[in-house]
């Protein structure tokens, strides 16, 4: 399944569901939510530390929907960006982004 399907899967068991589909600002809140779920589950050693990133994704494709955002052109874009995009090393050994190329759209 690829992103697209994805994000349409999500919508539709939001729909089917009758969860927000409206409240962008309670949905990143959702979002951080689950991302501290992720955390601990990974630091406890849980085993569905799996399920949890996943719901991070569905959350995450759930406001890309949202907002009117075709998040597997996003990420298409970002990974091109990122591609291209320079390091150097501080002097602790940080990676410090040296460019950023502009973010063609196709």
């Amino acid at each position: 399944m690829d992103l697209r399907a994805i994000q349409a899967a999500a919508v539709a068991n939001k729909v089917a569901k009758g969860l927000n589909l409206t409240d962008v600002e309670l949905e990143f809140c959702l979002l951080m939510a689950e991302i501290g779920e992720a955390f601990m589950a990974r630091r406890r050693g849980k085993p569905d530390y799996d399920l949890e990133l996943a719901d991070i994704l569905l959350f995450t494709v759930g406001l890309a929907e949202m907002t009117g955002v075709d998040l597997q052109d996003a990420v298409d874009r970002k990974m091109r960006i990122n591609a291209n995009r320079t390091y150097r090393r501080n002097d602790r050994g940080v990676p410090i982004k040296v460019t950023t190329p502009p973010a063609p759209r196709t």
